[in-house]
């Protein structure tokens, strides 16, 4: 049995204005539209969320609102952390454990490639700092380490409160290699890889399009608990080619994951959400969102 709870887990991402202050109200728009939708395990802080571009003030009125906005019994939220040190990670999570939460997504440092020592006294430093705590490894190329499944075999005994990971990417080997040598975490998977993942047992949908494809999302993700082979790959199929068909022609830029998930969020019927990004980093037009828009709607938008 996995150590955290099998689910669907969704981003929500920071509205700025034109000056880079947060618009509360439309964060509390976006954070209760995702709970309407049905989709209670809900994140800020991810790469998507520009948990990487917010300096300590934003960090700490986003995670505060984020907390008055999933007090609830049956919301399941989870604050994420990126930071280049130790201490500043734990500084973070100090911060928003204090606010009243006690799941937390982490990265490894990026600065440098750790070495399998630095790997360990990582989890056991951030994670041995608050027992009743419990903790998602957001595994990603960014960080310089991809951590493989013998990778985490080694740090499951020794870090206890280690629950769960985040893997959008790897395919098949990947979600092969997780699922066979760490099965005690609840291995979260993208759209591309979690019908991979289910061959193999237990595991879990990191959904990037949960609100913008509510019906497509949960039906995915039914499959995949009843393993219903055909289903799971045509659903993978499916959302792959809206994905090619809608953001294609703005995939090709390749820019940092916030400015491709505010574009789904209006999708999503927010419009209210702005599609700029914290400094330095680069958002899409509105003539772009425009084009993409009217794709989607003419093609998926009952999906």
């Amino acid at each position: 049995m996995p150590r955290y709870p099998q689910a669907i887990l969704i981003s929500c991402e920071a509205p700025w204005d034109e000056r880079g202050n947060l618009l509360e109200d439309v964060f509390r728009q976006q954070v209760r539209h995702d709970l309407d939708l049905g989709f209670n395990h809900v994140y800020i802080f991810g790469t998507a969320g520009e948990g990487y571009a917010v300096d300590t003030p934003r960090f700490q009125q986003l995670t505060r609102l984020f907390r008055e906005e999933t007090a609830h019994p049956d919301v399941y939220p989870m604050v994420g952390v990126i930071g280049l040190s130790t201490p500043t990670i734990v500084e973070r999570i100090a911060f928003a454990y204090d606010v009243g939460f006690r799941v937390f997504q982490i990265s490894l440092p990026s600065w440098g490639a750790l070495n399998d020592t630095e790997v360990l006294t990582f989890f056991r430093d951030v994670c041995g700092a608050f027992p009743d705590a419990q903790f998602l490894h957001y595994n990603l190329p960014r960080t310089k380490r991809v951590l493989t499944g013998k990778d985490y075999r080694r740090v499951i005994d020794e870090v206890p409160n280690l629950v769960a990971t985040k893997n959008t990417g790897g395919g098949l080997d990947r979600a092969y290699d997780l699922m066979t040598h760490a099965p005690e975490l609840q291995h979260f998977f993208g759209e591309t890889n979690f019908p991979h993942g289910c061959m193999f047992g237990e595991c879990s949908l990191l959904s990037s399009f949960g609100p913008m494809i509510p019906h497509k999302t949960r039906a995915l993700f039914k499959a995949g608990l009843a393993r219903d082979v055909e289903t799971m790959f045509r659903l993978q199929h499916d959302i792959y080619v809206m994905t090619a068909e809608v953001l294609g022609p703005v995939l090709t830029e390749a820019r940092i994951d916030g400015a491709y998930d505010k574009m789904i969020v209006r999708l999503a019927g927010l419009e209210a959400m702005p599609i700029r990004l914290l400094s330095p980093y680069q958002g899409f037009s509105e003539e772009q969102y425009q084009a993409v828009k009217q794709v989607f709607q003419a093609k998926y938008s009952g999906w």
